[in-house]
């Protein structure tokens, strides 16, 4: 019970933390989006943020929700599975990526930190957070186990792409963006507005890409940087990168 209730209060905290930097992003697609309804893919929904952010501020035609972690995906299936969300939420228990392949998945203590990337034990971030999450659980486990998942490139979802265009895609997944992205056609990267991801500069996580090469590999594809935020306490930043050829 009392471990529960640290979960509990940790997750407020995190949620207190990030208020205001969602409050700019929201503001920042405001004046960017007009009043039609629109169209998001959520890639790395965790415990479903980024649907509650979205359906709360704008006219939401569909959301695509995806979630790897099978035990988070309980959570938020359960959240959005009221007859109001029928047609318009559609949430997918798979891990995206390049290609079809199978990879082991780490499950963070806290779970919003998942990811398919190895963790460094002897980086400073690393140590930071373990001392952090200890306040708030006994476990001195940083991750609890891994799973074998299977994964997909988002362009496999046809149904998706069937939409005439694509109003925002947002990843947040550890340190495989630049993975997703890659699973994505030039056409399909045509139809899509936004791009709305974060990229980690501490070395906790081990990736296998720069910013550089992000950036690069989304001006390649006539997406260019829009507006830019630091996360609180994090040496975290998220992008906001636009289509200056879409398609609208």
């Amino acid at each position: 019970m009392i471990s529960q209730i640290k979960k509990i209060l940790f997750e407020i905290v995190i949620l207190f933390v990030d208020y205001a930097n969602k409050k700019k992003i929201i503001n920042f697609f405001k004046k960017k989006i007009n009043d039609n309804s629109i169209v998001i893919i959520d890639i790395g929904a965790h415990k479903g943020e980024t649907i509650n952010l979205f359906i709360n501020n704008f006219n939401v035609k569909k959301i695509f929700s995806f979630e790897a972690n099978p035990e988070i995906f309980k959570l938020i299936k359960k959240k959005f599975e009221h007859i109001k969300f029928k047609g318009k939420i559609f949430l997918h228990n798979i891990a995206l990526g390049e290609k079809r392949d199978q990879k082991y998945f780490n499950v963070i203590k806290d779970s919003s930190s998942s990811t398919f990337n190895s963790i460094n034990m002897q980086s400073n971030y690393y140590k930071k957070k373990l001392n952090f999450l200890s306040i708030f659980s006994q476990n001195t486990d940083f991750i609890e186990k891994k799973i074998l998942l299977n994964i997909k490139p988002l362009n496999e979802f046809t149904d998706i792409f069937n939409c005439k265009n694509i109003d925002i895609l947002k990843i947040d997944t550890e340190g495989y963006e630049l993975n997703i992205l890659k699973g994505i056609s030039k056409n399909n990267f045509h139809k899509i507005k936004f791009i709305y991801l974060e990229h980690h500069y501490d070395l906790m996580v081990k990736k296998d890409y720069k910013y550089s090469d992000l950036k690069n590999y989304l001006n390649k594809n006539n997406f260019y940087l829009k507006y830019k935020i630091k996360m609180s306490f994090r040496k975290t930043f998220e992008y906001i990168f636009e289509n200056e050829k879409s398609i609208s």
